[in-house]
């Protein structure tokens, strides 16, 4: 009956998406919730300015609705699933913000980075204090290592870190066509294989329900698009990531399980530090997604390059948390 509960979990979910999208994106389309493209970036991308922004609201809906019907029906519904969908939902409204000035008060930029930064970390906060609340453990658990280590007061601080800083990861690899849809179809579909394998098998349909949700987004998401997540879905991905990695006590296997988005965000780093420090950049242009378009890939070929490099990164996690 468990097994069952994967595949219905998946099929729900990625039906709420794809019957969703055809009303939707018109819906969009007529609110002028247009994507503005900035001049910065690569001259290819200016063609998608004004495709509909802010598809992560049906991503959003497909995770709730599926994670609530099935989890209920087939596991048991505690503080973990109502943890997940409050960050998810937490970090999707502060993406909305941020997407709602772009195209609605055409302020490029969104929320500053201050504000972004301010509402993450309250979410993150409050996330602590209702976990804790339910004597949730501070230790966390490095792969490799028998013994987990207690951080004490000092995993609020981790917290903050995690959830921040995983958001922004994904946020900052949603930069092509179908990119964060895949590569994080993924990430989650390790984790609710991991999720199964420890019988934590509320956190399982989550992780399959963002895996049913994104999949029947990249429908209308995969190259050329004709809606995008926006920081609503990127945010809200990446908290939710993060918040099943820390509910499972697998904090760090993130890092190797979500490499892409570590990478990009290493890109992005790396950029900055060596053209403050001396000048000169190191790639054509960060994200590293945007250095292989400048050298002459096609798009499509840098999505499915990254999706494949997801790939063994997820599969190299479930190989170190299973068998070593």
């Amino acid at each position: 009956m468990l097994e069952q509960s994967i595949l219905l979990t998946i099929g729900v979910a990625f039906l709420i998406t794809v019957v969703l999208s055809p009303i939707f994106i018109p819906f969009l389309r007529r609110l002028k919730f247009g994507q503005s493209i900035r001049d910065e970036g690569p001259k290819s991308h200016q063609k998608k300015s004004g495709t509909p922004t802010m598809g992560g609201i049906m991503i959003l809906l497909s995770i709730i609705v599926a994670t609530l019907i099935m989890v209920n029906q087939y596991a048991e519904l505690t503080y973990k699933t109502f943890l997940l969908l409050f960050v998810t939902i937490g970090f999707g409204l502060l993406g909305f913000l941020d997407d709602f000035i772009k195209v609605v008060l055409k302020r490029n930029l969104g929320l500053t980075s201050k504000q972004k930064f301010l509402g993450q970390v309250v979410i993150s906060i409050i996330f602590y204090f209702i976990a804790r609340q339910f004597e949730f453990s501070t230790e966390v658990t490095i792969p490799g290592i028998k013994d987990p280590i207690d951080l004490g007061w000092f995993y609020v601080v981790f917290l903050i870190i995690w959830l921040v800083g995983f958001s922004n990861a994904v946020n900052l690899t949603d930069g092509l066509d179908g990119l964060v849809s895949g590569t994080s179809a993924i990430a989650f579909g390790a984790f609710a294989v991991l999720a199964w394998n420890a019988e934590q098998f509320e956190l399982s349909i989550f992780s399959v329900a963002v895996v049913g949700a994104v999949l029947g987004f990249l429908v209308f998401n995969a190259h050329p698009a004709k809606v995008f997540m926006g920081d609503t879905g990127s945010l809200a991905l990446g908290g939710a990531i993060a918040t099943v990695a820390v509910l499972m006590k697998m904090e760090f296997l993130l890092v190797i399980i979500g490499g892409v988005f570590v990478i990009e965000t290493l890109s992005v780093i790396i950029q900055v530090a060596s053209f403050k420090t001396t000048g000169k950049r190191v790639f054509k242009m960060s994200p590293l997604h945007h250095h292989y378009e400048l050298s002459g890939w096609s798009e499509w070929r840098v999505v499915m390059t990254f999706w494949a490099v997801g790939l063994l990164f997820a599969m190299l996690g479930i190989y170190i948390e299973v068998w070593i």
